[in-house]
């Protein structure tokens, strides 16, 4: 009894050490894993080893890592994709896309458009109009691709396009979108000529633990279409009802068609993540340009997660609400901010930028809905107005920083 008591406590007391010790974690966290830590030994340490710490595993690190270094020589041995965009930009923004590309290494680029599209329905039409007008390729990644009217419709949309001698390839989420991978039409896109793959396979949960954290996922939603078209947004492969969770519905999302130099940047993310979880190079897809043209507006792709820089998309929030001057509009479904974007928040409304949050009524989450409805009463005070969304669930990710300015994309506003 004795010896399992000593034991024991040498496991804590290693435990805490490696808590205290890991690089890039908030001070509030380590003390709270060493409390649990201490207050339920082998459930807490348990807990450390599977949900502690931020990896995807030794191996799709090390093939992330590889695949981006080579993906990014390609583009920079074929020079830039369009004109400088950072002399387009009023010069209060330049150091906020400066910063931007430290996370990613992508430049600003210039002579894009953009339509934004009105709700999910017309995303879909949208982005099946684009397949079938394919010539070359289609490239889709999602962490969610249901079996419902839209998730089969870009099946069928596939399909076709496969039969027809487009190269489709295309990425779903191994968790999120399980129910299509296990399905017939996953096995029918396959049989059609699809090139499909899957993101952090899960085919056995315990195993999957020694091999990176069960809940991380792959969050994407990219499409892009003959190195000509690229879509961004929130908004999943499913139905806005969301047959998963259909009392939240409907699924409010915001999702952007680009043409433009930005495209071969979502190009490029999805390269490193097909190149990530299938053994095929597609490094030339890169290399094949089109060209765009030079008139337009400036923008850039920002790409985070699990392999990059730490904090990096927590940064860039607060880089975008420091640099609003006069108007700052946020809309987030998942509002548990760190203390870094809650004093950005704070500063904004004591400086007087008119700043309005927007978040769901109800939300399926209600741990997170919870933590952010507990910063409400210190933002208000600072001046920030408040607003929730009551019609479904808002999912829409987005910051407009004084009409000029927007980043759209699939990003929460938590950790």
């Amino acid at each position: 009894m004795t010896l399992t008591f000593v034991a024991l406590f040498l496991a804590q007391v290693v435990t805490s050490v490696r808590v205290l010790t890991r690089p890039n974690r908030e001070t509030t966290s380590r003390i709270a894993w060493v409390a649990f830590v201490f207050a339920f030994p082998l459930i807490g340490i348990g807990a450390y080893f599977l949900l502690g710490e931020t990896s995807i595993g030794r191996r799709r690190f090390a093939r992330k890592t590889a695949a981006l270094r080579k993906l990014q020589n390609i583009v920079e041995q074929a020079g830039p994709v369009s004109q400088p965009g950072l002399e387009e930009l009023p010069e209060r923004f330049r150091a906020v896309f400066q910063f931007a590309q430290t996370v990613t290494l992508l430049p600003v680029t210039g002579g894009n458009t953009a339509e934004l599209l009105s709700d999910s329905e017309a995303v879909t039409n949208a982005m099946i109009a684009d397949i079938d007008e394919a010539t070359d390729h289609v490239h889709l990644l999602f962490y969610i691709w249901l079996t419902d009217t839209t998730g089969l419709r870009v099946v069928e949309a596939l399909k076709r396009a496969a039969r027809r001698g487009v190269t489709c390839r295309a990425i779903a989420d191994d968790l999120g979108s399980r129910a299509l991978i296990k399905s017939d039409a996953w096995r029918e896109m396959e049989v059609a000529g699809v090139h499909l793959a899957r993101a952090l396979k899960v085919d056995n949960p315990v195993f999957h633990f020694f091999d990176g954290r069960l809940d991380l996922r792959n969050h994407r939603k990219i499409v892009v279409v003959d190195n000509r078209v690229t879509y961004c947004g929130s908004q999943n492969c499913a139905d806005a009802s969301f047959s998963p969770k259909p009392k939240f519905a409907p699924w409010v999302d915001l999702m952007m068609r680009f043409e433009g130099a930005v495209v071969e940047q979502n190009q490029l993310l999805f390269a490193s993540d097909w190149m990530t979880y299938s053994d095929e190079d597609i490094g030339p897809v890169l290399g094949a340009r089109i060209p765009h043209p030079k008139e337009g507006f400036p923008a850039q792709v920002i790409a985070t997660g699990p392999t990059g820089r730490h904090s990096a998309m927590p940064d860039v929030f607060c880089s975008l609400i420091y640099a609003a001057m006069k108007e700052l509009t946020i809309t987030t479904p998942y509002f548990a901010p760190n203390e870094a974007i809650l004093t950005a928040l704070r500063t904004a409304g004591n400086r007087g930028v008119r700043c309005t949050l927007v978040l769901p009524a109800r939300n399926d989450n209600f741990l997170v809905a919870h933590a952010g409805r507990s910063h409400y009463a210190s933002l208000l005070e600072a001046g920030v107005r408040i607003m929730e969304y009551p019609i479904g669930l808002l999912h829409a990710k987005s910051l407009v920083i004084d009409g000029q300015l927007t980043l759209i994309g699939s990003a929460n506003m938590d950790r």
